[in-house]
């Protein structure tokens, strides 16, 4: 019996599997596949990492160790949708849920006195920011559009591409030094070795900031540091263009992954932005427990601890001081809700392709696109992101009609670089110097630092780099296109990667192949240039810029980064098969609470489970495999030609609609099928059940909506209301239940 997990996230993805999941076990019933579900959602994490006061029936395993330890058998096969990175924000209002529904979870102690908060901190930590992704992707990954999906793109382009105004004055804006990138070092191991991270002080004191840890021969280690004063000057400088240049002000971080650098670098130009008032009311904020890491949602919400005439005395300081500065950039017009409200709000992976697709603009308080300062405040990735935005204004905006695609070889296996920094990243407590110190007692990297200076250490392990080459020529080979290494010869550690291209590319046959090596920004000059005329190029990224690509280019050729096919090519054999983004996942669970409908589209949980498919088919010779992975792939066809896809407006198709339709069009493809007798006659059964009650069930699905949805809960919603809003139509139900 071969095993598919299907793992239970978070928000959109996670009510779609409602409607998905019966659906799938159906079809798999006989066929000697079985399909398993692990929850690793927010909720889900927290229960599993805080299980000593609760009930048995509270209790659930921990499905991330479960997982963590699939990766590594050679059948593992797992269908990873999109799951929440938390921020302390949304962590703790997902404690706030849990407590009301009766789980005495602890509450997250936000400013640690005792050795017990800070040791419930550290616990906690294992729940926050990229807590799932180091853990499953144990291999890299191999992203791009499915050759159905980029046809229907391209046959029928999406609409929200805005024209670029001649005279935009939209640019972005990153530091000229003082950086991470700046001040990178990095070293490539010669033996396996111990190491702990120190920090010493200007007077000799040592104090151990991480304990010893293992590092291997081969292994790639970098360090570097952020100088928080030049950041601060920074955001300053970017401040006073915007206002005179009356555009918008934006920042574009990922403080939900980087969730300890980039939360600090948030709440710094928090803190800048609002210099005047916070300066002048410190002493009360402070007490009241304000983290201005958390946003101007934080501040708001801690105001509301004092008496009533000094909170309005603050809140009219916070008033004066903002309105002498420029306007922010909106994350919910309607809502007064701005770019720097949440530091989980704009994510940069998300929130940089919107502002391409729309012109050089973002949302304005009045509702309106306006041309903004986009401040990515790091050199490593904010100079592709300048470079496309040049590239638009000089050329105009993208035609998705006839834009070349750009998919993505991604090196992340083994928690590779940046992205699996989080427990080796520090705030600088003083002056002096945090330092990598292996077990001889020698130092192998070291940076200056100053008081409040963020320093950081990542790793890259030489098995996955080795991967990583070997799969961009894989794909290079296979779909006949140019592979361009994004490395920059003058960043410290892309200087160690591109030693192990050069070693490793002489392994694999590349004649006849285009490869290159080019730094981001050079690689998105000559990437865009064959976009335009309507070429495919494969982009081989480190893990960030994996991230970052791979929602970009998807946005603006598909019109959502959901529909992409991502296969991750596990380094013991299994598979994993990731599926869509979620960047617009929470606004997708508003809209369903607010007026019933749910516009998150699954394509790319039907994509994934193609080739998962093929994978049982190709380690058992399961022959039911192989047929259903062909057959689904003819139904994707099908509900992208006949436009099956999920409206954004209510009264219109919705998820359970397009999923309704996804099914209809599998069992008629089964029918149709002359590889397994027994299969074909009993799809052609349930083919013709869908068909007859088609009215019917699409009546019910439209029916639903149109109203509120009550899900019980946001991050843990009942089970029961939630089936009921995304089981709507009991004649569908009864045909799927009892097949």
């Amino acid at each position: 019996m071969a095993k598919i997990t299907w793992t239970y996230t978070d928000e959109a993805p996670a009510l779609a599997t409602r409607t998905f999941l019966p659906v799938l076990k159906a079809f798999t019933k006989g066929t000697d596949i079985e399909i398993d579900l692990a929850d690793i959602s927010l909720v889900g994490r927290i229960i599993a990492n805080f299980p000593e006061n609760l009930t048995e029936e509270q209790k659930i395993p921990d499905y991330l160790a479960i997982l963590g330890k699939m990766t590594q058998e050679p059948d593992a096969n797992i269908i990873k949708l999109p799951n929440i990175s938390a921020s302390v924000p949304q962590l703790q209002t997902a404690i706030k849920e849990l407590r009301e529904k009766g789980y005495d979870i602890p509450e997250y102690p936000e400013e640690p006195k005792t050795d017990e908060e800070k040791a419930l901190q550290k616990r906690f930590s294992a729940v926050l920011g990229s807590a799932v992704n180091p853990v499953l992707r144990e291999g890299n990954s191999d992203r791009r559009a499915a050759a159905s999906v980029k046809r229907f793109a391209q046959k029928h382009p999406h609409k929200m591409m805005k024209p670029w105004p001649a005279e935009s004055k939209s640019r972005v804006a990153h530091m000229n030094g003082q950086d991470f990138y700046e001040h990178e070092t990095s070293a490539t191991l010669d033996k396996a070795c111990d190491v702990k991270i120190e920090f010493v002080d200007q007077t000799g004191n040592i104090k151990v900031l991480k304990e010893p840890f293992s590092l291997l021969a081969g292994e790639v280690i970098d360090t570097t540091h952020m100088n928080v004063a030049a950041l601060r000057e920074f955001y300053a400088q970017q401040m006073e263009e915007a206002k005179k240049d009356d555009v918008l002000l934006s920042l574009h971080l990922k403080a939900t992954m980087m969730k300890v650098s980039d939360p600090i670098m948030f709440g710094g130009c928090v803190s800048v932005y609002c210099q005047d008032a916070l300066e002048k009311h410190a002493d009360t904020l402070r007490k009241i427990g304000v983290n201005v890491n958390h946003g101007l949602e934080d501040i708001y919400d801690k105001l509301s601890r004092l008496p009533a005439d000094k909170r309005a005395e603050i809140e009219a300081d916070l008033q004066t001081t903002c309105e002498l500065q420029p306007e922010l950039a909106m994350f919910d017009s309607q809502k007064g809700i701005t770019n720097l409200h949440l530091p989980s709000d704009i994510i940069i992976d998300a929130s940089m392709p919107n502002i391409i697709r729309d012109g050089g603009r973002m949302w304005n308080k009045d509702d309106q696109l306006q041309d903004c300062i986009a401040m990515v405040p790091d050199r490593s990735y904010a100079t592709m992101y300048k470079e496309i935005l040049e590239d638009a204004k000089k050329n105009g905006q993208f035609d998705p009609a006839t834009m070349g695609t750009v998919s993505n070889v991604g090196l992340m296996a083994k928690k590779a670089e940046e992205y699996g920094s989080h427990d080796k990243t520090f705030e600088a407590e003083a002056p002096g110097t945090i330092r990598v110190v292996n077990d001889s007692g020698a130092t192998l990297l070291d940076q200056t630092v100053d008081t409040g200076d963020i320093f950081r250490m990542c790793q890259t392990k030489e098995i996955a780099i080795r991967d990583w080459v070997k799969l961009a020529v894989k794909r290079s080979r296979a779909a006949g296109n140019p592979v361009v290494f994004w490395l920059d010869e003058n960043r410290a550690h892309d200087r160690e990667i591109i030693k192990y291209v050069e070693k490793y590319l002489p392994e694999h046959d590349t004649g006849g192949l285009e490869i290159y090596t080019l730094s981001p920004q050079k690689a998105m000059e000559f990437t865009l240039e064959r976009v335009r005329r309507g070429e495919d190029t494969i982009s081989a990224t480190g893990n960030v810029l994996r991230d970052y690509l791979t929602d970009l280019f998807p946005i603006l050729e598909l019109g959502t980064s959901a529909r992409m096919l991502s296969i991750v090519p596990l380094l013991n054999g299994g598979g994993m098969f990731e599926t869509g983004a979620g960047g617009s996942a929470p606004k997708h669970v508003v809209q369903l609470v607010k007026e019933g409908h749910l516009r998150w589209d699954s394509l790319g949980e039907y994509c994934a489970l193609v080739p998962s498919f093929e994978m049982i088919a190709d380690q058992t010779g399961n022959k039911k495999a192989t047929i259903l992975a062909k057959t689904l792939d003819q139904a994707i066809s099908q509900y992208l030609e006949n436009g099956k896809l999920p409206s954004r407006k209510v009264n219109e198709l919705d998820n359970r609609g397009s999923t309704f339709y996804l099914t209809l069009y599998w069992a008629r493809a089964l029918a149709g099928q002359d590889d397994d007798a027994d299969m074909k006659a009993r799809f052609a059964v349930l083919a013709e059940k869908l068909a007859q009650n088609e009215a019917k069930i699409t009546e019910d699905l439209i029916a639903a909506q149109g109203q509120p949805a009550d899900l019980g809960g946001y991050f843990m919603p009942s089970e029961e209301k939630a089936l009921q809003v995304m089981r709507p139509s009991t004649v569908l139900n009864e045909i799927l239940d009892t097949f």
